[in-house]
């Protein structure tokens, strides 16, 4: 029997995590991120996808691709400002979802970057834990796993 696999997706600019702003998005690097990711996911069996992209099209290529799998989670990053596309994938997903932002949008300097189009279609939302949000992130759709699972039976 395979193992649940779940998605990390990573959205513009995170590809430069670690130097890009540090003050509010902190040193660590995107491939500190997935280790993290990777621990939560190894605790427990699931399969992990981490990836990243600055192109709207890969990103809806790869919520097709994730979403009869068993979660996903998202930092749809600057995607969660405008791109529609991004949110219809997003739409046909059946799996859950969770949004993810590093800082707190709710918190940030423009009141734009307060609001994300993508949260009407996300189980739920971790923002302002830093980079540590992403294994919370893994352990919720590790949760929802094993309470789907055990619903079945």
């Amino acid at each position: 029997m395979s193992k649940p696999r779940v998605h990390v997706l990573n959205g513009p600019n995170l590809n430069l995590l670690g130097v890009r702003e540090p003050a509010i998005y902190g040193t660590q690097t995107l491939a500190d991120v997935e280790s993290l990711c990777r621990e939560a996911a190894d605790r427990h069996g699931l399969d992990l996808v981490f990836r990243q992209t600055n192109a709207e099209h890969e990103m809806i290529d790869w919520l097709h691709e994730a979403r009869q799998d068993a979660g996903i989670a998202i930092n749809p990053a600057a995607f969660c400002y405008h791109s529609v596309p991004v949110l219809d994938a997003m739409k046909m997903c059946e799996c859950p979802i969770i949004e993810v932002h590093i800082s707190n949008i709710h918190r940030r300097e423009a009141k734009w970057r307060a609001k994300s189009i993508m949260t009407v279609v996300s189980t739920g939302m971790i923002t302002g834990l830093g980079v540590h949000g992403y294994p919370l992130a893994v352990e919720h759709l590790a949760f929802l796993i094993k309470r789907s699972h055990s619903n079945r039976g």
